[in-house]
Order: structure tokens, then C-alpha cells, then sequence
């Protein structure tokens, strides 16, 4: 719970005759995580690495066809589960694929021209609407080598400044159908004038129609024809729509079984030409959860007593960059989970922040979101949103149980300020109420940042501790030093409002020697560990430097406290935005009526929505950036085990 899962580093030998019944076994179980085999003693000339290359990148063209005529046929990408038996054959799938795309191909073919000539018909209908009550022939607009012709719609203001503009341009202009607001017109000329008459129409903003000048006869009895046209057309389209109905029904179970077939070939493929290879024997490496260690040798034996197995497990002390992380969290945990995975993955060796993002998230969002009306609405939308009752909302279904989380304890800061849907003379204030305590919500959230920041700071000491990484524990800014800086400059501030009791001096001294210990933290570092050059970029370098360093601990530390007044402050926001809709709902409805519930129940859904995501996204700010920055280093690498099961994703 509090570190990623114990991992162990396994190497296999396998017989090349058991290498398929153990691939069986270690995709099967889902636990290895495998790593680039390099051996220079292997066996170059049997070009076997090479062969399963080119079976993988076979099976990944097929699979691609295969996802390609799924989409095509409409067929939901959910590959029938199968357990691998052996990889199949590229060449026998390939010609059986041949007959399916091209099935599918003479169909969809003649389904997409058929479409395309719907769009052009319906296009042609759309520019004949301005011109159907028009005595017209379509005919007699066709291209002509002396004249020049436009039909269009222009405003009705502008039709005199056309003319006008137009005086000393011999042309015709006839307004075909009367309209206050947007006439039809026609405009002709001599071709030797088309420049001159395009440029005029632009700027009378003279929209030109194109017209089906290939039909022949006026406007409504050519769109009678399209409308015909248009309806067998449709008739067609269903047809063929149909025809690939009727095909996915027929082939939907084969394309899924041959979909799952070739994706577990392609894995198997893919990972046995990244194994080592001597003459007779593959060489697996990789990493397992030490807790499915056991389980996994063991059935590996079952099907080839001949594999040797040899692994060692890995120590969380250390730079253990090159270990998988593999995180262990319960179902109630998994959105926290992912909360912390948004902004980095644990290293092996640090302790994951999921369980005490699970603790201050929810607390800080419900402290600036206080309301038992609101926050029980949240968590209501939060239980429909991880049940997927809300398809809008499916996306969000992994953070179902954080917005509840949020919304609970919302819900329980609402009892303790006395808020229900931003009324507060319903309840009676169990704590205080923010709106008329407004120093003192701010002055507590001040003093709960101080507290989770020092937590942060001792949560990182204990990380340095587990790492054995005794020089940055000691000198670094998020180790010892850094956290005696930072009580330090807190005791001062303490003492200077007379807080505390204590001598000055104290905190001046302790002040002074972390702040110098931070200064050359990189100096003493480097001395503690032996290494060299101590400083980097010479003397001068490090004289500017340093100084630097310790007004940006300074300036965090302050500016770290401080920005938990934000806490406060969004809760007294909460109650001010309140009171803005009440006051709306007032102005619209004097007098509490239906008006005013109305304007209260828009005012509730904003508050709701848009509050709702701003809180969250401070709440996400204070952790990530004023939180995790005093004990969280992240950058570990992803768990990926070996596994035949196609992930959603893919």
C-alpha cells in the first residue's frame, strides 16, 4: 500500500522445444514484465531472431486488416478471449483476409459513390430552392463563349449600388424573383467584361447559385426529378447498407476470433524476437512481483522441467530507475491512483503518495466546496459517472469515485460552516460560518498548509532514509536541512506575532546554519560522496549560484504556506456566489416565485459544474505543486507484463 509491489529480476533458460508451452504460461499469468535481452554470444548465423522479427511485423499487418474491415463492418474491437495454443500461420490467414476485403471492398465501393452522387443531388436541390417559383430554363444558362452569366442572391440594398457602380459597363441586370430582404438576380454581359462584372458583384456581395445547367426545363420541374433521383438513390443506399449488415452478421464471430488469433501471435512473436538466443536455448529476462514469483516458477516447471530459472530480488535502496513499478492500490484507491500517475509514476524505491492523496484531496476540495445541498449533488453525479450512467460522461468514469469522495466530504464541511444549497439559515454552524468568519477561515487554512507541508518534508526525510541516501538526507533542500530552514523561518514568524514564547535567537541560529548548509548543499554532496569536480562550472559559477538557490528555497517556502489561503478564500467565494444567485433570482422574481426557484436551479448547476472543476482543478494545484514538490520525485517506469488480453486502448 505505501510502496510500489516488491519486483525480482528472473532470467530463463528454455529449451527451444519448450518454448511455446512456457510463452503459454508467462502470457497467461499476466506478471512479466519483459526487458531486452543483449548477449554477445549469441548465435547469429541461425538468423531465428530474425525470423520471429519478420512473423511480428507479418502478424501486424494482418492485424490492422483485420481492425480495418472491423470498423468497416461496424463490429465492436472486443477480440474473443482464447488461450494461446500456438501462433498461427500469416500465410494461411492472408487469402481467406483476400476474399473478406474484397467482399466488403465491391460493397463499400458502391456504397461511397452512391453517397457521393446523394451529396451533389441534395447539394443541386438546395441551390435550386432560391429559384423555384423562377420561369426559367436551366438550359438556357449553360457556358457561352460570348456572354457572360450569373444567377445568384444578393441584399436587397445593394442591387441599386450594383447598377449604379455598373453605369458605364453595358450589361443586364434583372431581379427574376422579388424579396425585401434577399432577391434573385441575374447579371449578363459581354465575356470581354466578366473582370469587371465578377468584381462588382463582390462588392454588391452577390452570392453566385450553382446551378445544374446540364438538366434541362425550369426550377421545380428539374427539382421534381432530383427529388426522385434523390429517393431511389436512398433506396439504394439502404440496400447496400444492408448488404453490410448482412455481412458483419455473417463474418463478425470469425473476424473476432481471427482478430484475437493474430494479436496473440503478433505478442508472442514480438516478445520471443526481443529473448536471447543461443543454438538450442532461448534466454527470457525480465522482472515479477515478488509475491507471483513462486506461482509463476512453479507452472513454468509443470510444462518444461528443462528451464533453468534464476532470479534476485530487487532492493529499494539506491537509483532503481531501470525497475518496473507496479503500483498496489485497492479499487477505492484506483482514481487517487491515477490522480498521482497524472503527474509522475513513484521511482521503486519511494514511498506512493496514493494514500495520502486519498486523504488531503477530498479534505481540500471539501473545505473550499463546503455545502451539504451541493456537495451532496456532487457525490451523487460522481456514483452515476463510476456506475456509467451518464454516456456524456463515460470518459470521466475512472474519476466516478473521487468526485464522490470530493462531494462526501463537501457534504461534511457543509454541516460544519451551515451551508445547504448556499442558504445558511437552515442550519446552525457546527465549526464557523466562512462568509462572517473570514480572518479565521484564512488563518486556518493557513495553518493546515504549514502542517501538510511539514508532513511533506518528513515523508520525503523518510524517503532519503529508505534510499540510504545519507548526503541529500543530511545537505539537501527536501532533507534535513531543508526542514529545519523551513520551522525555523516558522518559529521567527511565530515569535514575531508572539505566538510563541521563546528566545529569537534560537531560530535566528537555526536559520543561519541551514540556510548556509543549503547554500553549499551540491559542495558538501559531492565531498560526502567522493565525487569530483566538487563544484560544477568553477567557483564563480557556484559563488552566483548558490545565493540564488537559497532565495528560491526561501520564496518557496513562503510562498508554499501562503498559498493555502486560497483554501479560505474559494470557501468564502462559495458563499459570495451563492448569495450572487440569490440576488439574481431576487431581481427576476421578487417575492420567492416560480421564477426565482428557476433561476436558483440554474444557479445551483453552475455552482455545481463550473465551481465544482475550479476547486478541483486548486485542490489538484495545492497537491501537485506545493505538496508533492517537498517529497516527490517521481519518474518510475511503467509495469507492462507480458499479456495476450488486448487493453482498452488498443
Amino acid at each position: 500500500m505505501f510502496f510500489p509491489k516488491a519486483m525480482s529480476e528472473i532470467e530463463l533458460i528454455v529449451p527451444s522445444k519448450d518454448l511455446l508451452r512456457v510463452m503459454q504460461v508467462v502470457s497467461g499469468h499476466g506478471v512479466f514484465h519483459q526487458v531486452e535481452a543483449g548477449y554477445s554470444g549469441l548465435d547469429a548465423k541461425s538468423g531465428a531472431g530474425n525470423t520471429w522479427q519478420e512473423k511480428s511485423s507479418a502478424f501486424a499487418a494482418l492485424e490492422r486488416r483485420v481492425q480495418n474491415l472491423m470498423q468497416t463492418l461496424t463490429i465492436q474491437a472486443s477480440p474473443v478471449p482464447s488461450e494461446f495454443q500456438d501462433v498461427i500461420e500469416a500465410d494461411a490467414i492472408a487469402p481467406r483476409l483476400d476474399v473478406l476485403e474484397r467482399e466488403v471492398k465491391q460493397v463499400t465501393d458502391e456504397l461511397g459513390d452512391r453517397k457521393k452522387r446523394l451529396e451533389q443531388l441534395q447539394s443541386d436541390l438546395r441551390q435550386l430552392e432560391p429559384v423555384a417559383g423562377v420561369d426559367l430554363d436551366l438550359s438556357s444558362l449553360g457556358d457561352s463563349h460570348f456572354v457572360f452569366s450569373m444567377l445568384g442572391v444578393m441584399p436587397a440594398d445593394n442591387a441599386s449600388r450594383l447598377q449604379t457602380s455598373l453605369a458605364r459597363v453595358p450589361h443586364l441586370f434583372l431581379i427574376l424573383r422579388e424579396d425585401p430582404k434577399r432577391p434573385v438576380v441575374w447579371l449578363a454581359g459581354n465575356r470581354s467584361n466578366s473582370d469587371v462584372l465578377e468584381r462588382a458583384a463582390r462588392s454588391a456581395y452577390l452570392e453566385r447559385l450553382s446551378l445544374p445547367t446540364n438538366q434541362s426545363g425550369r426550377p421545380t420541374e428539374v427539382m421534381d426529378s432530383l427529388r426522385g433521383e434523390i429517393g431511389h438513390l436512398g433506396q439504394q443506399i439502404s440496400a447496400s447498407q444492408e448488404r453490410l449488415a448482412h455481412a458483419a452478421a455473417t463474418h463478425g464471430q470469425e473476424l473476432l476470433r481471427l482478430a484475437s488469433e493474430i494479436h496473440a501471435s503478433r505478442v508472442i512473436a514480438d516478445a520471443i524476437a526481443r529473448f536471447g538466443r543461443l543454438r538450442h536455448t532461448y534466454i527470457m529476462v525480465g522482472w515479477v512481483p515478488t509475491d507471483d514469483l513462486a506461482a509463476l516458477t512453479r507452472r513454468v516447471k509443470q510444462v518444461s522441467s528443462e528451464t533453468l530459472i534464476e532470479s534476485v530480488p530487487a532492493s529499494r535502496v539506491g537509483d532503481k530507475a531501470n525497475v518496473p513499478v507496479a503500483l498496489q492500490q485497492s479499487r477505492l484507491l484506483r482514481p487517487f491512483q491515477l490522480l498521482v500517475t497524472t503527474y509522475a509514476r513513484p521511482r521503486y524505491g519511494e514511498l506512493d503518495p496514493t494514500w495520502l492523496i486519498a486523504l488531503t484531496f477530498p479534505l481540500l476540495f471539501g473545505a473550499m466546496f463546503g455545502d451539504v445541498g451541493h456537495g451532496m449533488l456532487l457525490a451523487l453525479l460522481g456514483i452515476l459517472v463510476s456506475a456509467r450512467k451518464i454516456k456524456a460522461l463515460n470518459s470521466l468514469a475512472s474519476l466516478g469515485g473521487l468526485i464522490a469522495a470530493c462531494g462526501a466530504v463537501s457534504t461534511i464541511f457543509g454541516f460544519l460552516y451551515g451551508s445547504v444549497f448556499g442558504f445558511e439559515d437552515i442550519l446552525p454552524a457546527i465549526w464557523l460560518r466562512p462568509g462572517k468568519d473570514p480572518l479565521q477561515i484564512l488563518m486556518v487554512a493557513v495553518g493546515a498548509g504549514i502542517i501538510l507541508l511539514t508532513l511533506g518534508f518528513l515523508i520525503g526525510i523518510f524517503n532519503l532514509i529508505v534510499s540510504r541516501d545519507w548526503p541529500h538526507l543530511l545537505f539537501g533542500h527536501a532533507g534535513i536541512a531543508g526542514i529545519s530552514f523551513y520551522l525555523s523561518l516558522l518559529g521567527l514568524a511565530a515569535t514575531g506575532f508572539r505566538i510563541l514564547h521563546l528566545p529569537v535567537l534560537i531560530f535566528v541560529v537555526t536559520a543561519v546554519v541551514s540556510a548556509l548548509i543549503i547554500m553549499f548543499s551540491e559542495l558538501l554532496v559531492n565531498l560526502a560522496r567522493g565525487e569530483r569536480p566538487l563544484l560544477e562550472g568553477g567557483v564563480g559559477t557556484y559563488a552566483i549560484q548558490a545565493p540564488m538557490e537559497l532565495l528560491e528555497v526561501l520564496i518557496s517556502s513562503v510562498s508554499n504556506s501562503l498559498s493555502y489561503v486560497r483554501v479560505g478564500a474559494f470557501a468564502i467565494a462559495h458563499v459570495v456566489l451563492s448569495s450572487v444567485v440569490f440576488l439574481l433570482a431576487e431581481l427576476v422574481s421578487p417575492g420567492h416565485g416560480v421564477g426565482y426557484w428557476i433561476v436558483v436551479a440554474l444557479g445551483t448547476v453552475f455552482i455545481v459544474g463550473y465551481e465544482g472543476l475550479i476547486v478541483g482543478i486548486q485542490a489538484m494545484r495545492l497537491s501537485y505543486y506545493e505538496l508533492f514538490s517537498k517529497f516527490f520525485t517521481g519518474g518510475g517506469m511503467r509495469f507492462e507484463p507480458l499479456t495476450l488480453s488486448q487493453s482498452p486502448e488498443e
